[in-house]
């Protein structure tokens, strides 16, 4: 746990990014998600094809609507124009499809993010705060067994749940969850475990805390110091570490 001088007294509520902080999601959503995004390369004609886990170091944090912008820009494509935007709905359709019902039997519980949160629950307020379509998030709630914390009302999608979709690291998706929950920014504490997601967080005038138990460990030194460049708080690598930080009585 690195965690500098740090005052948490006025936090009422926990605002969990979802894939990768709540649940160990990212891993098996590349795999169903880079079938998807291969087929659209072929589509724009490309000789280019990913590995699962090149798209997820590429796209870690960002919506496929953003992965898929990102990979017709670098190609070439108008993505300003109305044929790529219609376009767009049908790849993010498919997308989401194949990541939701590939989640809903790979995500099994886990006691290491359950039990602490289960008691962080007694505390705080809980919402969920994605880029993610609210389809893959509620199956991948509820397949990870962390339904309950989490009412329909407090899951906030930056795909579905805006006027006009957008990802993290726009912060447009923690204003709209810290104006529906009627929160100043104070009052909640954003949970992140890559850097669009903290970005979005920190852009929203939000202390924001990056979580690593899910980062690969060989990863995890260098993810820690980009989440620092974004503007973390504080870095914990699990759960019992966040519950640490946020009762830190003995």
């Amino acid at each position: 746990m690195r965690v500098p001088e740090l005052d948490l007294t006025s936090v009422t509520t926990l605002l969990c990014d979802a894939d990768g902080t709540l649940f160990d999601s990212e891993g098996p959503a590349f795999d169903a998600s880079v079938l998807v995004a291969n087929r659209y390369l072929e589509r724009l004609g490309s000789p280019d094809r990913y590995t699962a886990d090149e798209l997820r170091r590429t796209a870690t944090g960002l919506s496929f609507r953003a992965t898929l912008t990102g990979l017709a820009r670098d190609r070439g494509v108008d993505v300003e124009s109305a044929g790529f935007a219609a376009e767009a709905d049908g790849w993010v359709a498919q997308e989401n499809e194949a990541v939701t019902s590939h989640l809903a039997q790979a995500l099994r519980p886990d006691d290491a993010v359950r039990s602490p949160l289960r008691r962080l629950a007694v505390r705080f307020g809980l919402a969920v705060v994605t880029s993610s379509a609210l389809t893959r998030i509620d199956a991948s709630l509820t397949s990870s067994g962390l339904a309950g914390h989490f009412p329909d009302t407090e899951r906030f999608s930056a795909q579905d749940s805006l006027p006009v979709p957008t990802s993290k690291p726009d912060p447009a998706v923690y204003l709209l969850a810290l104006s529906r929950l009627g929160l100043e920014p104070d009052r909640g504490l954003a949970l992140e475990d890559a850097v669009p997601g903290a970005t979005s967080a920190v852009r929203a005038g939000l202390v924001t805390v990056g979580v690593l138990c899910f980062v690969p460990l060989e990863e995890r030194d260098a993810r820690a110091a980009d989440l620092e460049r974004a503007g973390v708080s504080a870095l914990v690598d699990s759960w019992s570490e966040l519950e640490q930080l946020l009762d830190p009585t003995p």
